[in-house]
């Protein structure tokens, strides 16, 4: 229990703090005066984290899994202060990458760590406690995340991380004993540039094609192919490293390919889309940054309920496959129903929306990871947790860019087409519910429709994506759990704690 709750010290760190600036964005782009970058904030983030992801696993499994996570402890809470001190949307967005750098091993960590302690029959409960602490963060995250932007400043949803990372830090430090692999570590340094030159660029490509930069430029045309090339280089550089980062032999595995799709769909859909849901309730609905977080609480009810549940009968079945299937149909009619809302849409009926997303998100995210800890060999564990978690935040990356990128299109053609003939109207970048308001009548109820249908396109651009990932949920195949009546012995397990 000492490594647990080490572990999920460090989940509530990784999950408060994409709570607390999801409901905080609206606010921080008004007062930086950068709406045009509000997908920025949160896609440099995701990419620096999915850059560091397969690193950290590979670094777990030579190295040992101590060190790492107390590494991107540090380096996360660098990155918490540098961001509550940004004078500027580029600075944020800057000290955001930082902050990236140390978040992607934190949820990555404590997964492996567990993975590495925790038989698989037994792996299911333990879902269930951290999708409780990923539900305490995500109900405590918008409500502080609110109050510090409505009553003290946003820059406090970044401080608040250090308080609570120097208790984890310490907690990791002193109480969490972990076995050391034996041997001298080999580095797959090119794998990693590769790889990681080949993320940006493809994530530039999709944020900047048709906003910054038209789709023919050379720039757009040379991330593309930069990122074509990269991703080739990166293959062949795996097949001859002697310990990759990402162990290509990995996917002749149907469970660890198909897994890796469906996080990477699922991840695509699920962080576009919930990075707009405040924004909506803020500026369509008019709720105040604390009441928007309140309002977001069905979404994570429909997380927390469903992911305790899924893994209780995961534990006492030992079977898992339905779950992605059906968590998958359930977030995609979520997202389909949030494409339905307009600026007469109730409260309630929106946290019912919410919930039905949630629901589906929550059968999902960490029942695939169970599933490739239950197929790849012991030596893999932290590259196959790293790659199936790796493949969901470069979805989210992407899906975050390619979101932001057609919100802003859509709502820069909706606004030029309510402001009268000599109408005078501050940037997008600076507009806010109050400016909204002052304006004339039929303006003010242009410019919130314009609102409303440019977030409610984003909604319904999610819907074929998780679509694809439900589909590609019916090639998992049902293995039993290691340890589960029936199946073959798990190998005996590494004495991990002391």
């Amino acid at each position: 229990m000492v490594i647990i709750s080490g572990l999920m010290l460090g989940m509530l760190l990784a999950a408060l703090d994409q709570m607390i600036v999801s409901t905080a964005l609206p606010t921080i782009v008004r007062d930086l005066d950068g709406l045009e970058h509000i997908s920025w904030v949160v896609t440099a983030y995701l990419l620096a984290s999915t850059v560091a992801m397969p690193l950290y696993g590979k670094l777990g499994d030579q190295f040992g899994r101590k060190p790492v996570f107390v590494f991107v402890i540090v380096v996360f809470l660098v990155g918490s202060m540098l961001c509550g001190m940004s004078q500027s949307m580029t600075q944020l967005i800057i000290f955001r990458a930082v902050q990236g750098l140390g978040g992607g091993g934190l949820m990555l960590s404590a997964m492996s760590i567990v993975a590495e302690v925790v038989p698989l029959r037994e792996r299911g409960r333990y879902q269930g406690l951290f999708g409780a602490m990923f539900g305490l963060a995500s109900i405590a995250g918008p409500l502080v995340g609110g109050f510090f932007t409505d009553h003290l400043t946003w820059r406090w949803i970044f401080y608040v991380n250090l308080p609570i990372g120097a208790v984890a830090l310490l907690v990791a430090i002193f109480g969490l004993h972990l076995h050391k692999p034996g041997g001298k570590p080999k580095i797959d340094y090119l794998g990693a540039l590769t790889i990681a030159g080949a993320v940006t660029c493809v994530t530039l490509f999709t944020s900047w094609g048709g906003t910054q930069y038209a789709w023919g430029s050379s720039t757009i045309i040379g991330l593309a192919i930069g990122g074509a090339v990269l991703l080739a280089v990166f293959a062949f550089v795996e097949t001859r490293a002697a310990e990759p980062i990402i162990p290509l032999r990995l996917f002749r595995s149907r469970t660890f390919s198909t897994s890796s799709v469906v996080s990477f769909f699922t991840g695509f859909a699920m962080f576009g889309c919930m990075s707009f849901i405040p924004l909506f309730l803020q500026i369509v609905s008019g709720a105040s940054a604390t009441n928007s977080g309140l309002l977001t609480l069905p979404l994570m009810v429909g997380v927390l309920s469903t992911s305790i549940v899924s893994g209780r009968i995961i534990s006492r079945t030992g079977r898992y496959r339905i779950f992605p299937i059906l968590g998958t149909f359930l977030a995609g009619a979520g997202m389909a129903l949030l494409s339905t809302m307009d600026v007469h849409t109730g409260r309630g009926q929106a946290g019912l929306y919410m919930v039905v997303l949630g629901a589906g998100l929550g059968m999902v995210m960490q029942t695939v990871v169970l599933a490739v800890q239950n197929t790849v060999d012991r030596k893999d564990l932290g590259s196959g947790t790293s790659t199936v978690t790796f493949a969901r935040q470069v979805g989210a990356s992407f899906g975050v860019a390619v979101f932001g990128a057609i919100f802003n299109n859509r709502l820069t053609e909706e606004i030029r087409s309510v402001i009268p003939p000599g109408g005078n109207l501050p940037s997008t970048s600076s507009i806010s519910r109050e400016v909204i308001d002052a304006l004339p009548a039929p303006v003010r109820d242009g410019v919130l429709n314009a609102f409303a249908v440019s977030l409610t396109d984003v909604f319904r651009y999610g819907v074929p994506f998780m679509a694809v990932a439900f589909l590609c949920a019916f090639l998992l195949r049902e293995e039993p759990l290691r340890g589960a009546p029936g199946a073959e012995a798990e190998p005996e397990l590494v004495k991990a704690a002391h």
